[in-house]
Protein backbone atom coordinates (compact mmCIF):
# COMPACT_ATOMS: atom_id res chain seq x y z
CA UNK A 1 0.00 0.00 0.00
CA UNK A 2 1.57 3.92 -0.90
CA UNK A 3 2.24 5.86 1.73
CA UNK A 4 -0.27 8.60 2.31
CA UNK A 5 0.93 12.33 1.74
CA UNK A 6 0.54 14.87 4.39
CA UNK A 7 -2.48 17.03 3.75
CA UNK A 8 -0.38 20.14 3.78
CA UNK A 9 2.17 18.60 0.50
CA UNK A 10 -0.68 17.72 -0.95
CA UNK A 11 -2.56 20.65 -1.44
CA UNK A 12 0.80 22.60 -3.02
CA UNK A 13 1.40 23.57 -6.32
CA UNK A 14 4.55 22.26 -8.39
CA UNK A 15 6.10 24.73 -9.56
CA UNK A 16 4.90 25.81 -13.13
CA UNK A 17 8.51 27.71 -14.14
CA UNK A 18 10.51 24.35 -13.57
CA UNK A 19 7.37 22.34 -15.38
CA UNK A 20 7.03 24.36 -18.09
CA UNK A 21 11.15 23.79 -18.16
CA UNK A 22 10.55 20.24 -17.88
CA UNK A 23 8.16 20.30 -20.30
CA UNK A 24 10.95 22.32 -23.04
CA UNK A 25 13.79 19.93 -22.38
CA UNK A 26 11.64 16.75 -23.14
CA UNK A 27 10.73 18.07 -26.15
CA UNK A 28 14.61 18.67 -27.03
CA UNK A 29 15.31 15.02 -25.80
CA UNK A 30 13.05 14.69 -28.76
CA UNK A 31 15.16 15.75 -31.25
CA UNK A 32 12.65 19.36 -31.57
CA UNK A 33 14.19 22.74 -31.46
CA UNK A 34 13.05 24.44 -28.46
CA UNK A 35 13.04 28.68 -27.96
CA UNK A 36 12.67 28.41 -24.10
CA UNK A 37 11.87 31.40 -22.80
CA UNK A 38 10.53 30.14 -18.98
CA UNK A 39 13.10 30.01 -16.86
CA UNK A 40 14.48 32.90 -14.78
CA UNK A 41 18.09 32.06 -15.09
CA UNK A 42 20.82 34.24 -17.14
CA UNK A 43 22.33 32.41 -20.09
CA UNK A 44 25.85 33.64 -19.28
CA UNK A 45 28.44 31.73 -17.85
CA UNK A 46 29.59 32.26 -14.22
CA UNK A 47 32.46 34.13 -14.30
CA UNK A 48 35.55 32.93 -14.68
CA UNK A 49 37.41 34.48 -11.69
CA UNK A 50 34.18 32.95 -9.59
CA UNK A 51 34.88 29.77 -10.97
CA UNK A 52 38.43 29.73 -9.81
CA UNK A 53 37.85 30.87 -6.49
CA UNK A 54 35.97 27.61 -6.13
CA UNK A 55 38.79 25.60 -7.49
CA UNK A 56 41.19 27.32 -5.06
CA UNK A 57 38.59 26.88 -2.30
CA UNK A 58 38.32 22.81 -2.95
CA UNK A 59 42.67 22.68 -3.30
CA UNK A 60 42.74 24.15 -0.31
CA UNK A 61 40.06 21.89 1.65
CA UNK A 62 37.18 24.09 2.40
CA UNK A 63 35.66 21.05 1.26
CA UNK A 64 33.93 20.41 4.97
CA UNK A 65 31.18 21.39 7.03
CA UNK A 66 30.94 25.68 7.91
CA UNK A 67 29.23 27.20 10.55
CA UNK A 68 25.73 26.20 9.85
CA UNK A 69 24.75 30.18 8.89
CA UNK A 70 27.45 30.58 6.67
CA UNK A 71 31.30 31.21 6.66
CA UNK A 72 32.61 34.72 8.73
CA UNK A 73 34.16 36.06 5.04
CA UNK A 74 31.10 35.65 3.29
CA UNK A 75 29.12 37.36 6.16
CA UNK A 76 31.06 40.27 6.16
CA UNK A 77 31.13 40.62 2.06
CA UNK A 78 27.23 41.03 2.57
CA UNK A 79 27.09 43.38 5.29
CA UNK A 80 30.00 45.48 2.82
CA UNK A 81 28.10 45.27 0.06
CA UNK A 82 25.08 46.72 1.51
CA UNK A 83 26.78 49.40 3.58
CA UNK A 84 28.52 50.14 -0.13
CA UNK A 85 25.27 50.33 -2.20
CA UNK A 86 22.96 51.49 -0.04
CA UNK A 87 24.53 53.27 2.91
CA UNK A 88 23.12 50.11 5.18
CA UNK A 89 24.53 49.27 8.80
CA UNK A 90 24.52 45.63 9.46
CA UNK A 91 26.65 43.40 11.67
CA UNK A 92 27.49 39.96 10.15
CA UNK A 93 25.84 38.02 13.10
CA UNK A 94 22.63 39.25 11.46
CA UNK A 95 22.91 37.63 8.13
CA UNK A 96 21.87 34.07 7.71
CA UNK A 97 23.56 32.30 4.48
CA UNK A 98 21.24 29.50 2.71
CA UNK A 99 21.07 27.18 0.06
CA UNK A 100 19.63 29.84 -2.28
CA UNK A 101 17.05 32.88 -1.97
CA UNK A 102 14.05 30.15 -2.03
CA UNK A 103 15.67 28.55 1.07
CA UNK A 104 15.82 31.49 2.84
CA UNK A 105 12.22 32.90 2.03
CA UNK A 106 11.29 29.40 4.10
CA UNK A 107 13.77 30.09 6.94
CA UNK A 108 11.90 33.54 6.90
CA UNK A 109 8.54 32.21 6.90
CA UNK A 110 9.20 29.05 9.20
CA UNK A 111 10.42 31.20 12.04
CA UNK A 112 7.86 34.23 11.85
CA UNK A 113 4.69 32.26 10.96
CA UNK A 114 2.28 30.41 12.96
CA UNK A 115 -0.86 28.71 11.82
CA UNK A 116 -3.58 30.95 10.49
CA UNK A 117 -1.09 34.29 10.36
CA UNK A 118 -1.55 35.93 7.33
CA UNK A 119 0.55 37.51 4.84
CA UNK A 120 -0.14 40.01 2.06
CA UNK A 121 1.26 39.13 -0.79
CA UNK A 122 0.72 41.72 -4.05
CA UNK A 123 0.05 39.53 -7.65
CA UNK A 124 1.40 38.80 -10.01
CA UNK A 125 3.62 37.13 -7.53
CA UNK A 126 6.91 34.83 -7.81
CA UNK A 127 5.28 31.41 -8.19
CA UNK A 128 6.82 30.17 -4.48
CA UNK A 129 5.92 32.72 -2.47
CA UNK A 130 2.03 30.89 -1.96
CA UNK A 131 3.44 27.90 -1.55
CA UNK A 132 5.79 28.75 0.98
CA UNK A 133 3.94 30.61 3.22
CA UNK A 134 1.47 27.50 3.26
CA UNK A 135 3.75 25.65 4.45
CA UNK A 136 4.28 27.23 7.40
CA UNK A 137 0.12 26.26 8.03
CA UNK A 138 -0.05 30.22 7.18
CA UNK A 139 -2.72 32.35 5.08
CA UNK A 140 -1.16 33.98 1.96
CA UNK A 141 -3.64 36.97 1.07
CA UNK A 142 -2.87 37.82 -2.57
CA UNK A 143 -3.70 41.10 -3.76
CA UNK A 144 -4.54 41.76 -7.58
CA UNK A 145 -2.73 44.61 -8.48
CA UNK A 146 -3.69 46.12 -11.92
CA UNK A 147 -1.24 46.51 -14.78
CA UNK A 148 -2.32 50.31 -15.13
CA UNK A 149 -0.48 50.87 -12.27
CA UNK A 150 2.61 48.60 -13.33
CA UNK A 151 1.50 45.45 -11.10
CA UNK A 152 2.16 47.81 -7.73
CA UNK A 153 0.73 47.55 -4.84
CA UNK A 154 -1.16 50.64 -4.23
CA UNK A 155 -1.49 52.14 -0.38
CA UNK A 156 -5.55 51.48 -0.72
CA UNK A 157 -5.27 48.13 -1.55
CA UNK A 158 -2.59 47.01 1.58
CA UNK A 159 -4.98 49.26 3.72
CA UNK A 160 -7.54 47.42 2.50
CA UNK A 161 -5.91 43.54 2.62
CA UNK A 162 -5.09 44.28 6.60
CA UNK A 163 -6.38 42.02 9.40
CA UNK A 164 -5.93 41.35 12.54
CA UNK A 165 -4.45 38.49 11.65
CA UNK A 166 -1.88 39.94 9.43
CA UNK A 167 1.64 39.15 10.03
CA UNK A 168 3.75 40.27 7.03
CA UNK A 169 4.03 42.13 3.70
CA UNK A 170 6.00 40.66 1.08
CA UNK A 171 7.38 42.79 -1.74
CA UNK A 172 9.54 41.87 -4.75
CA UNK A 173 11.02 44.93 -6.26
CA UNK A 174 12.24 44.66 -8.96
CA UNK A 175 9.41 41.86 -9.65
CA UNK A 176 9.31 38.63 -10.92
CA UNK A 177 7.11 38.57 -13.03
CA UNK A 178 6.86 42.00 -14.04
CA UNK A 179 9.95 43.68 -13.91
CA UNK A 180 7.77 46.73 -12.11
CA UNK A 181 9.86 48.39 -9.91
CA UNK A 182 8.51 50.44 -7.06
CA UNK A 183 10.29 53.95 -6.18
CA UNK A 184 11.80 55.45 -3.45
CA UNK A 185 8.46 57.23 -2.62
CA UNK A 186 6.40 54.36 -3.29
CA UNK A 187 7.71 52.09 -1.30
CA UNK A 188 8.06 55.14 1.53
CA UNK A 189 4.16 54.99 1.52
CA UNK A 190 4.04 51.44 2.43
CA UNK A 191 6.22 51.85 4.97
CA UNK A 192 4.70 53.95 6.73
CA UNK A 193 1.48 51.51 6.81
CA UNK A 194 3.81 49.44 7.68
CA UNK A 195 4.49 50.81 10.80
CA UNK A 196 1.59 52.25 11.84
CA UNK A 197 0.14 48.31 11.10
CA UNK A 198 3.33 47.05 13.35
CA UNK A 199 3.77 44.68 10.14
CA UNK A 200 7.15 43.42 9.08
CA UNK A 201 7.76 43.57 5.52
CA UNK A 202 9.79 40.91 3.71
CA UNK A 203 11.88 42.79 0.80
CA UNK A 204 13.01 40.08 -2.37
CA UNK A 205 15.70 42.59 -3.68
CA UNK A 206 17.46 39.12 -5.30
CA UNK A 207 17.28 41.74 -8.91
CA UNK A 208 18.65 44.63 -7.15
CA UNK A 209 21.53 45.20 -9.50
CA UNK A 210 19.52 44.22 -12.46
CA UNK A 211 18.30 47.81 -12.75
CA UNK A 212 17.66 49.28 -16.30
CA UNK A 213 18.48 53.43 -17.21
CA UNK A 214 15.55 55.92 -15.52
CA UNK A 215 15.04 53.72 -13.38
CA UNK A 216 16.16 53.94 -9.54
CA UNK A 217 16.19 50.60 -6.86
CA UNK A 218 15.83 51.63 -3.34
CA UNK A 219 16.54 48.93 -0.53
CA UNK A 220 13.62 48.36 1.41
CA UNK A 221 15.20 49.23 4.89
CA UNK A 222 16.82 52.99 3.85
CA UNK A 223 13.27 54.34 2.67
CA UNK A 224 12.37 55.26 6.49
CA UNK A 225 14.40 55.56 9.77
CA UNK A 226 14.64 52.75 11.87
CA UNK A 227 13.23 50.26 9.37
CA UNK A 228 16.11 47.62 10.06
CA UNK A 229 14.71 45.04 12.28
CA UNK A 230 10.97 45.71 10.70
CA UNK A 231 12.59 44.66 6.98
CA UNK A 232 13.94 41.27 6.12
CA UNK A 233 15.98 41.65 3.37
CA UNK A 234 16.51 38.40 0.78
CA UNK A 235 19.23 38.42 -1.70
CA UNK A 236 21.79 36.36 -3.42
CA UNK A 237 24.18 35.97 -6.32
CA UNK A 238 22.10 33.78 -8.52
CA UNK A 239 20.34 36.35 -10.71
CA UNK A 240 23.30 39.23 -10.37
CA UNK A 241 26.27 37.04 -11.21
CA UNK A 242 24.42 33.95 -13.19
CA UNK A 243 25.09 31.52 -10.19
CA UNK A 244 21.60 29.83 -9.97
CA UNK A 245 22.92 26.49 -9.65
CA UNK A 246 25.45 26.94 -7.40
CA UNK A 247 22.51 27.71 -4.49
CA UNK A 248 23.45 30.62 -2.22
CA UNK A 249 20.80 33.22 -0.87
CA UNK A 250 20.96 34.85 2.51
CA UNK A 251 19.06 37.14 4.77
CA UNK A 252 19.59 40.66 6.35
CA UNK A 253 17.29 41.12 9.31
CA UNK A 254 16.88 41.91 13.09
CA UNK A 255 19.37 39.73 15.62
CA UNK A 256 16.76 37.61 16.68
CA UNK A 257 15.24 36.52 13.78
CA UNK A 258 18.53 35.83 12.53
CA UNK A 259 19.94 33.98 15.18
CA UNK A 260 16.21 31.88 15.29
CA UNK A 261 16.57 30.77 11.28
CA UNK A 262 20.28 29.89 11.83
CA UNK A 263 19.20 27.64 14.46
CA UNK A 264 16.53 26.47 12.38
CA UNK A 265 18.94 26.17 9.06
CA UNK A 266 21.16 23.81 11.31
CA UNK A 267 18.81 21.57 11.86
CA UNK A 268 17.43 21.66 8.49
CA UNK A 269 20.64 21.50 5.72
CA UNK A 270 23.08 22.36 7.99
CA UNK A 271 25.62 24.85 6.17
CA UNK A 272 25.21 25.96 2.30
CA UNK A 273 28.08 24.58 -0.05
CA UNK A 274 30.80 25.41 1.57
CA UNK A 275 32.74 25.48 -2.08
CA UNK A 276 30.09 27.80 -2.99
CA UNK A 277 30.21 29.86 -0.11
CA UNK A 278 33.91 30.78 -1.23
CA UNK A 279 32.58 31.03 -4.86
CA UNK A 280 30.00 33.82 -4.02
CA UNK A 281 32.77 35.48 -1.30
CA UNK A 282 34.72 36.12 -4.91
CA UNK A 283 31.56 37.44 -6.42
CA UNK A 284 31.10 39.54 -4.39
CA UNK A 285 34.83 40.94 -3.46
CA UNK A 286 36.19 40.48 -6.79
CA UNK A 287 35.70 42.71 -9.80
CA UNK A 288 32.22 43.78 -10.52
CA UNK A 289 32.63 44.59 -14.79
CA UNK A 290 31.02 41.02 -15.48
CA UNK A 291 27.97 42.59 -13.46
CA UNK A 292 27.94 45.15 -15.55
CA UNK A 293 28.18 43.71 -18.92
CA UNK A 294 25.51 41.48 -18.13
CA UNK A 295 23.18 44.01 -18.06
CA UNK A 296 24.77 46.31 -20.99
CA UNK A 297 23.14 43.28 -22.70
CA UNK A 298 19.83 42.64 -20.73
CA UNK A 299 19.17 45.91 -21.56
CA UNK A 300 19.17 45.59 -25.50
CA UNK A 301 17.34 42.47 -25.36
CA UNK A 302 14.72 44.62 -22.90
CA UNK A 303 14.34 47.46 -25.96
CA UNK A 304 14.16 44.08 -28.53
CA UNK A 305 11.34 42.47 -26.06
CA UNK A 306 9.80 46.18 -25.90
CA UNK A 307 9.88 46.59 -29.69
CA UNK A 308 8.26 43.20 -31.00
CA UNK A 309 5.84 42.76 -28.03
CA UNK A 310 4.21 46.17 -29.47
CA UNK A 311 4.22 45.12 -33.07
CA UNK A 312 2.21 41.86 -32.48
CA UNK A 313 -1.43 43.12 -32.34
CA UNK A 314 -3.35 42.51 -29.24
CA UNK A 315 -0.25 42.02 -26.85
CA UNK A 316 1.16 44.87 -24.48
CA UNK A 317 3.24 44.68 -21.35
CA UNK A 318 3.53 47.23 -18.08
CA UNK A 319 7.41 48.78 -18.35
CA UNK A 320 9.94 46.66 -17.31
CA UNK A 321 12.50 48.88 -14.78
CA UNK A 322 14.62 45.81 -13.57
CA UNK A 323 15.26 42.37 -13.77
CA UNK A 324 15.02 40.28 -17.35
CA UNK A 325 11.02 39.10 -17.69
CA UNK A 326 8.26 40.45 -19.60
CA UNK A 327 4.55 39.92 -17.89
CA UNK A 328 2.16 39.42 -22.00
CA UNK A 329 -1.28 40.63 -21.68
CA UNK A 330 -2.23 37.86 -24.19
CA UNK A 331 -6.47 38.75 -22.77
CA UNK A 332 -7.34 39.98 -26.57
CA UNK A 333 -6.39 36.34 -28.02
CA UNK A 334 -7.71 33.79 -25.42
CA UNK A 335 -11.32 32.53 -26.31
CA UNK A 336 -10.57 31.64 -29.92
CA UNK A 337 -9.38 28.23 -31.71
CA UNK A 338 -5.86 28.17 -33.09
CA UNK A 339 -5.44 25.16 -35.28
CA UNK A 340 -8.83 23.46 -33.77
CA UNK A 341 -7.86 24.09 -30.38
CA UNK A 342 -9.66 26.03 -28.44
CA UNK A 343 -7.86 28.23 -25.85
CA UNK A 344 -9.74 30.29 -22.80
CA UNK A 345 -6.95 30.59 -20.52
CA UNK A 346 -3.27 31.51 -20.24
CA UNK A 347 -2.50 27.34 -18.94
CA UNK A 348 -3.69 26.37 -22.30
CA UNK A 349 -2.55 29.05 -24.50
CA UNK A 350 1.07 28.40 -23.19
CA UNK A 351 0.99 24.62 -23.95
CA UNK A 352 -0.45 25.37 -27.26
CA UNK A 353 2.27 27.58 -27.54
CA UNK A 354 4.78 25.20 -26.78
CA UNK A 355 3.11 22.50 -28.55
CA UNK A 356 2.41 23.66 -31.92
CA UNK A 357 5.53 26.60 -32.60
CA UNK A 358 8.05 24.90 -29.60
CA UNK A 359 7.67 28.49 -27.63
CA UNK A 360 8.48 27.63 -23.63
CA UNK A 361 6.83 30.48 -21.18
CA UNK A 362 4.99 30.18 -18.49
CA UNK A 363 1.49 31.06 -18.09
CA UNK A 364 0.37 33.73 -15.74
CA UNK A 365 -2.29 31.81 -13.60
CA UNK A 366 0.57 30.64 -12.26
CA UNK A 367 1.83 33.99 -10.72
CA UNK A 368 -2.11 34.90 -9.50
CA UNK A 369 -2.54 36.87 -12.69
CA UNK A 370 -4.91 35.17 -15.52
CA UNK A 371 -4.95 36.41 -18.94
CA UNK A 372 -1.14 36.77 -19.08
CA UNK A 373 2.16 35.13 -20.11
CA UNK A 374 5.93 35.61 -18.66
CA UNK A 375 8.32 35.06 -20.94
CA UNK A 376 11.87 35.08 -19.87
CA UNK A 377 14.78 37.59 -21.96
CA UNK A 378 17.61 35.63 -19.68
CA UNK A 379 18.44 33.73 -23.76
CA UNK A 380 20.23 35.16 -26.78
CA UNK A 381 18.96 37.45 -29.02
CA UNK A 382 18.45 34.52 -31.76
CA UNK A 383 16.56 32.81 -29.47
CA UNK A 384 14.35 35.87 -28.81
CA UNK A 385 14.34 36.59 -32.33
CA UNK A 386 13.11 33.01 -33.88
CA UNK A 387 10.86 32.96 -30.65
CA UNK A 388 8.76 36.13 -31.23
CA UNK A 389 8.18 34.89 -35.01
CA UNK A 390 6.74 32.14 -33.67
CA UNK A 391 4.73 34.14 -31.05
CA UNK A 392 3.23 36.37 -34.10
CA UNK A 393 2.52 33.37 -36.27
CA UNK A 394 1.41 31.48 -33.50
CA UNK A 395 -1.78 34.46 -32.74
CA UNK A 396 -2.41 35.39 -35.91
Amino acid sequence: MPPTISRIVQALEPSATMAMAAKAKELKASGKTVFDLSLGEPDFTTPQHICQAALEAMEAGHTHYTVPSGIPELKKAIVDQYRELYGLEYDPSQVVVSNGAKHSLHNVFTALLDPGDEVIIPAPYWVSYAELVKLTGAVPVIVETRQEDDFKLTLEQFRAALTDKTKLLLLCSPSNPTGSMYSPEELGQLADLAIESDLLVVADEIYDRLVYPGHTFASFATVRPDLGDRTVIVNGVSKTYAMTGWRIGWTLSAANLAKAMGSLQSQQTSNPCSISQYAALAALTGPQDCVELMLTEFTKRRAFVTQRIGEIPGLTCAEMGGAFYAFINIREHLGREYNGVQIDDSSTWCLELLAQQNVATVMGSAFGAEGYARISFATDMNNLTAAFERIEQFVA
